[in-house]
């Protein structure tokens, strides 16, 4: 038999060890490199300290997308915020300091280039004391049975041949 470290022939019993984790059969000079497998412990014979359970997470209702679908932002939202930041007397520039908005989104917003989300709606209309929602009806109009509103013959114009 060889070691399995050196690789010379094994007079007599080989010497079982563990180096670095692996139990091998090595002669007596090899036998330094490792240790004895009864004294090799693949865990630490510290105590780890004992975690408590976790407590269990109360789950949170899930938001309704559809409690918000009854407002609307108004069409003149880019003036409406415009007109209650020179009501401060704010540059745009102290606008974005106040609500902690970059001042590039700040002007695409009062230039109607973007339409401002939910979240920097609500910072604009607390910090200008502004309204920039408006309640849409959902008031169904019948007459006569019938559903009067927008359809789509109103809107498509129909080529006839």
């Amino acid at each position: 038999m060889q070691c399995e470290i050196c690789g010379v022939e094994i007079i007599g019993k080989p010497r079982n060890v563990v180096v670095e984790g692996t139990e091998v059969e090595v002669c007596g000079k090899c036998a330094q490199y490792g240790t004895t497998p009864q004294s090799w412990s693949p865990v630490s014979k510290k105590m780890a300290p004992v975690s408590k359970a976790p407590l269990p997470r109360m789950k949170r209702p899930k938001p309704n997308p559809f409690n918000n679908m009854g407002e609307e932002i108004v069409s003149n939202y880019s003036q409406v915020i415009r007109e209650g930041r020179e009501e401060k007397g704010w540059t745009q520039e102290e606008l974005a300091l106040n609500t902690k908005v970059k001042v590039p989104l700040i002007r695409k917003v009062e230039r109607a280039e973007i339409m401002p989300e939910d979240s920097l709606r609500k910072i604009l209309e607390k910090t200008l004391d502004i309204k920039l929602t408006e309640r849409v009806s959902n008031d169904i109009m019948e007459e006569g049975g019938m559903f009067k509103g927008t359809t789509l013959g109103d809107i498509v114009k129909i080529k006839r041949k």
